[in-house]
């Protein structure tokens, strides 16, 4: 039943929390021993988080679940972990990680870890079933992970910062849903409820949009007067501009051929598109230091 408990939580997925270093990263602030303390914290809890909707969720589904030809392997529709157990570890996760962010971080932190919570709890019940909301909801979520950080360390959050990092959320999740729907064209058994009331040329639509957004709104972003110490040797932050754009272009053909699936599959699978991301991680990082 433990093991059950642990493939349920979902640890692949963990990873997704690595964003709450996002705006300490950005803002400079990640080399201290009270940052890796509060960052640490924090993405242990918003792991806590997001597994006890997980369990919640796939307890609530376990009936449906037990029909699909490949969801019926989950623990709980399965029979590993019984559907009472889940209810009451993810009831006890969506409790205790708010509250402990509310002891041990700040209470901004608590009320968005709060507010996690509850609107994803939202999505599984009924949000998942609202065109449009359904996508919103999800890119919100990893919205609110790099925004956690910069609660808890309390650094202000530059609004393109919000901008950038919640329309390339969207331009991902969009473009998932957009090769989910290419790939079951004309097939049977959509593994989302809302997906055969999506049109692809709808979902292109918003992909493009979205990636046409973040990429504005990062170069106003790095345009910006600030930020970048004085005595640089070279604009970095500019010119951190040209892998930001060429790795949203990059992940953009994934996104035409419709095979965008797990954004962290899309990007350790492709090694263009890893080195473009970690030259402009260098560049921003360049940036930040003043070199």
């Amino acid at each position: 039943m433990w093991a059950g408990l642990l493939r349920t939580a979902r640890p692949r997925q963990w990873v997704k929390n690595v964003l709450v270093v996002a705006a300490p990263a950005a803002a400079g602030e990640l080399f201290t021993r009270h940052a890796a303390v509060q960052l640490a914290l924090v993405f242990t809890l918003f792991t806590a988080a997001a597994s006890a909707v997980y369990l919640i969720n796939d307890a609530r589904d376990a009936e449906a679940d037990r029909a699909h030809p490949v969801k019926r392997s989950r623990p709980v529709a399965a029979g590993q972990v019984p559907v009472a157990v889940a209810y009451a570890v993810g009831g006890l996760l969506a409790v205790l990680a708010p509250s402990a962010a509310a002891v041990l971080c700040t209470p901004m932190a608590a009320v968005l870890l709060a507010a996690y919570v509850g609107m994803q709890l939202a999505y599984c019940v009924s949000l998942k079933h609202v065109l449009v909301v359904d996508l919103v909801v999800v890119a919100t979520g990893f919205l609110m992970r790099a925004m956690i950080g910069g609660l808890a360390l309390g650094i202000p959050l530059s609004r393109w910062f919000l901008i950038t990092t919640g329309f390339g959320a969207l331009f991902m999740v969009s473009a998932k849903r957009y090769s989910e729907a290419v790939q079951m064209a004309g097939k049977e058994g959509a593994t989302r409820a809302l997906l055969t009331e999506y049109t692809t040329g709808y979902l292109r639509f918003v992909w493009q949009l979205a990636a046409g957004v973040a990429v504005l709104a990062y170069c106003l972003w790095a345009m910006e007067e600030g930020g970048v110490a004085k005595g640089s040797l070279l604009p970095w932050r500019q010119l951190s501009m040209v892998p930001f754009i060429l790795g949203v272009l990059r992940y953009a053909v994934f996104a035409d051929r419709g095979t965008a699936g797990e954004p962290e599959d899309v990007v350790l699978k492709d090694k263009a598109l890893a080195v473009t991301g970690l030259v402009w991680v260098a560049m921003y990082g360049l940036a930040v230091v003043g070199w």
